[in-house]
């Protein structure tokens, strides 16, 4: 099985979100991330801006204003 780590990029540095996503849903205003085991995690405010799928991160950062 193959999970992902979500990793936020904000003002130069790089955070991770949440480990051992198995589900990502975009949402109007952000994401919702999903693991096998826990809470789904809703991220409001963001955006998916690359994902590497090799190195299994998926990489967010603010969404732009307006």
């Amino acid at each position: 099985m193959c999970q992902i780590t979500a990793v936020l990029h904000e003002a130069g540095q790089e955070q991770v979100v949440l480990e051992n996503v198995t589900e990502l849903e975009v949402k109007d205003n952000g994401l919702l991330l999903q693991t096998m085991f826990d809470e789904p995690k809703e991220l409001q405010g963001v955006v998916v801006t690359r994902i590497d799928f090799l190195g299994g991160r998926v990489y967010l950062a603010p969404a732009p204003a307006g």
